[in-house]
């Protein structure tokens, strides 16, 4: 009997992931522990009938099966995972699967913080320099991979946002261009070590030959000491402080790049409409990922200016009464969330709490600099962080058990020319499905205000 690929996980990725596999004529088993799954609503996104397998995986079902494509959202931890293994089955990443039918070149970034925005607007220039009919931007950022793949050809890009939890379970994926934007405290419920974290986001390099490149943050001292160690790649720098002796930087309010002792001037930060020092970050991680590729800096320069703020990352949303509203639900760790603060030039009520990913808060708490006028709190970590708060003299807390509330006491205090920051600091689970929805009910209530 021929065996089949398990693909674990009925969401987006695994449906993609099997319609890709059918497409290439591969005999697919789908799973999924949950078992409440609607089969139905799941068979109608497929482009043909599979078995759908839930709740405890089964040593006659493993016996079925050659190889597994996990989701991204699947622990390997996972007792179904384990049982895998101790069969000789190491699940394989949605990631890994689609490259093996990629036939054009690939630009991966990783990073705790600022993948979306730099592989958004990485995407956009690669489209406007090569069209939409040669660059495909998909992964992490909410398209699956195995959507675009099929669609590629010698002469296209793909530019992927590659997560620690894609990444942990990557084996031939190879990027010509790759860049790791920062590390700093994230998923630690799932990684358990710093260690570990970040040696899982260095592996976006291990298949990178000298032919190839690496974009790395050179304010981030772990990122320093891997670029200087000899890797393979030949390394590409950007800083939005220390100036490397060669590599991209911001100095003051201006861009610049410096290669062959000389300094050239890109743009400065009036010329774009993104905001914050975390985001000067992402257009210099994007010109240098798209000028190693070669794209024309003219192409680069008018794609910046012309760029806006992604969705739920620091998005102006509206002013109502003299009182500007921010969403930056996508702030789903405590490192992202100092980026909002830092982004806000105003006195801030500030909301935030969530999910409990087992991360420190202090960074965060300290960040708010006499900025913060109020902080509005919600989730199961909203006793954890009130306690961090109070611990740094910070007592200005109010308890909310919804969206609806938080934004009512926001509109409440805030005061003309103050400002209104979602900024969670917190991933958005056990209350909202996901952080755009976290954001978009956010958005809704301050509209009807």
């Amino acid at each position: 009997m021929d065996k089949k690929i398990l693909v674990a996980g009925c969401g987006r990725s695994g449906v993609q992931a099997t319609n890709l596999l059918l497409s290439q004529g591969a005999s697919v088993l789908l799973y999924d522990s949950n078992e409440n799954i609607e089969k139905e609503k799941v068979l109608a996104q497929l482009s043909s009938p599979v078995e759908i397998v839930t709740g405890e995986l089964t040593d006659a079902v493993i016996a079925q099966v050659s190889e597994c494509i996990i989701s991204p959202g699947i622990s390997l931890e996972m007792p179904f995972a384990v049982a895998l293994k101790e069969h000789g089955i190491d699940p394989l990443s949605e990631i890994e699967a689609s490259y093996r039918y990629e036939k054009g070149q690939v630009i991966g970034i990783t990073g705790t913080n600022g993948k979306t925005t730099t592989t958004t607007l990485t995407g956009e220039i690669m489209r406007a320099w090569k069209g939409d009919e040669l660059a495909f931007t998909a992964g992490n950022i909410g398209i699956p991979y195995s959507k675009e793949v099929l669609k590629t050809s010698e002469e296209s890009w793909s530019t992927l946002e590659i997560s620690s939890f894609q990444l942990e379970t990557a084996t031939t994926f190879h990027p010509h261009i790759s860049a790791i934007l920062n590390i700093t405290p994230d998923h630690l419920d799932r990684h358990h070590t710093m260690d570990c974290y970040a040696s899982i986001k260095m592996k976006i390099t291990m298949n990178q030959t000298e032919d190839d490149y690496v974009v790395l943050n050179y304010c981030d001292p772990r990122l320093r000491a891997f670029g200087l160690s000899g890797i393979r790649p030949h390394v590409l720098w950007f800083s939005d402080a220390d100036e490397p002796e060669e590599g991209y930087f911001l100095r003051d309010n201006t861009l610049y790049k410096k290669f062959g002792g000389k300094t050239e001037k890109l743009m400065t930060t009036d010329e774009t409409s993104l905001v914050g020092r975390c985001n000067y970050e992402n257009i210099l991680a994007a010109f240098a990922i798209t000028e190693a590729a070669g794209v024309p800096q003219d192409v680069i320069l008018n794609t910046v200016r012309n760029f806006k703020a992604v969705s739920h990352r620091i998005e102006y949303t509206a002013t109502v009464n003299g009182v500007r509203y921010y969403d930056d639900s996508k702030g789903t760790n405590p490192d992202a969330a100092i980026q909002g603060i830092r982004a806000m030039t105003t006195p801030t009520v500030l909301i935030g709490g969530g999910y409990d990913k087992h991360l420190s808060f202090d960074e965060w708490i300290e960040a708010f600099d006499g900025k913060v006028k109020e902080l509005i709190l919600m989730g199961v970590t909203k006793d954890q962080i009130a306690e961090c708060a109070r611990a740094h003299g910070f007592n200005a807390i109010v308890f909310v058990n919804s969206m609806e509330e938080a934004v009512a006491e926001a509109y409440k205090t805030a005061e003309p020319g103050d400002s209104v920051l979602l900024s969670p600091a917190c991933a958005s689970w056990g209350m909202f499905d996901n952080f755009e929805q976290r954001g978009d009910i956010f958005k809704e209530l301050v509209r009807k205000l």
